[in-house]
């Protein structure tokens, strides 16, 4: 009986303190309600559309971003093995048996060590926390095949190495990859649409390059996959190269014909315009437009009288260097759909950048059909060597370094802005 009065007088002594605890609480989250519904200095300072907040501002320095007048993408591969790789195949586990070369038996690893250099500025050094606190709140989605996949993978384990466990998940829901950073309600997402428009090649596993068959006018499929991501980021050139014509549709999906890929590829890429400008809010989402990435099939276009590919290669291109793997009437469609739109999209043009980098792909490290290569196959490379994806740590994350100084140079800009209001 003492125990129990005991008990009961205990708990008594601490119902004022709970009480208590219960008002603060109540008190505090009216005044942050009240803060909110009357856009305080505080909420208007840190605001982002649609009422994303930024919770800790990021100490932007003068240097960091895109220096005025600087042409990030002309410039040169220099050797850095001090802070280059950013990351490690062991220390992402987010990484696809497709791009982890040295695991797959590459003998080298001085691919990893390549740093690039603009003339006469500067890339800001990748931050995954800068990056993560931009990206709070909001969504960055990777739109085309599977290069555009290694640039997403590459994203991921730039930024995954500072999030806890427990605090980051990677989920596959075809035709996506979702990748989640728990603490800063941030989401980076792979989307497979090879084509951008819709074509029968767009299962993301069930697909083959030898029967493409493309809908050029056709895209409100993924379009609704892409409506209010704050952040979209394009690609689409390889699979469109296989041949000079491909089989599409334009005004009946039941009338096929052959066309020429350059005429195909302005077709659809108009289409995609279209929906941007009736689907995108410049205000509240940035676009952006990979280049080409180019491939390196046959040696002999740096290497006089050679008959390879890039298999073997260990070091860059020096020098003026532009491969026939890119194409030059893709480029110039790609330009013109973009200068003619109403609203605003970066192009990042990677192209004569990673054009030097022979050395960087996959070769006869990689997976075929979902298998790594065997021992024949590998002693096989004309045929087997994979000279158009890349292996990461690699060339897609200095696309995304690029990539991210853009967005650093958004932030600043929007900083300004609310500075100056």
């Amino acid at each position: 009986m003492k125990k129990q009065a005991s008990l009961d007088r205990r708990i008594q002594s601490l119902f004022p303190v709970v009480l208590a605890s219960f008002l603060i609480l109540g008190t505090a989250r009216f005044i942050f309600d009240n803060l909110k519904k009357n856009q305080s200095h505080v909420f208007r300072q840190y605001q982002f559309p649609e009422g994303r907040r930024h919770r800790v501002p990021i100490n932007v320095s003068e240097d960091e971003g895109i220096e005025e007048g600087c042409n990030v993408f002309e410039g040169k591969w220099v050797w850095d093995n001090v802070s280059y790789p950013l990351y490690t195949e062991d220390s992402c586990p987010f990484l696809v048996k497709q791009v982890t070369c040295l695991r797959n038996g590459r003998p080298d690893s001085l691919y990893q060590n390549w740093r690039w250099q603009p003339h006469g500025c500067n890339l800001p050094r990748f931050d995954p926390l800068k990056l993560l606190e931009i990206l709070r709140d909001r969504t960055l989605m990777f739109i085309g095949d599977s290069i555009q996949r290694g640039q997403f993978e590459s994203m991921v384990c730039l930024v995954q190495s500072i999030i806890p466990d427990g605090k980051k998940s990677l989920h596959r829901i075809p035709p996506m990859k979702i990748f989640k950073v728990e603490d800063f309600n941030v989401t980076i997402v792979y989307y497979w649409a090879p084509f951008i428009v819709e074509s029968n090649s767009d299962h993301a596993t069930n697909h083959t390059v030898l029967k493409r068959l493309v809908n050029l006018d056709a895209i409100a499929k993924h379009g609704k996959q892409w409506k209010g991501v704050d952040l979209l980021v394009f690609e689409s050139y390889v699979w469109w190269m296989y041949k000079p014509v491909i089989n599409a549709t334009f005004g009946s999906p039941y009338n096929v014909q052959e066309y020429n890929v350059t005429t195909a590829y302005r077709l659809a890429l108009q289409t995609w315009a279209n929906w941007m400008e009736s689907n995108i809010n410049p205000q509240t989402q940035k676009v952006f437009f990979m280049g080409m990435s180019p491939t390196h099939l046959w040696s002999w276009e740096w290497k006089t009288g050679s008959n390879e590919n890039c298999f073997n290669e260990s070091s860059p291109i020096q020098g003026p260097y532009w491969g026939t793997g890119s194409n030059l009437d893709i480029m110039e469609i790609v330009r013109d759909v973009l200068q003619g739109l109403k609203i605003d999209v970066t192009l990042l043009n990677i192209t004569q950048l990673s054009e030097f980098r022979k050395d960087a792909h996959t070769s006869v490290y990689t997976e075929r059909k979902g298998k790594l290569l065997t021992k024949e196959q590998k002693s096989n490379p004309k045929t087997f060597a994979d000279c158009i994806h890349w292996c990461l740590p690699g060339v897609p994350d200095t696309w995304n370094e690029i990539l991210y100084a853009y967005l650093l140079q958004n932030y600043k800009n929007s900083l300004s802005m609310v500075e100056q209001s």
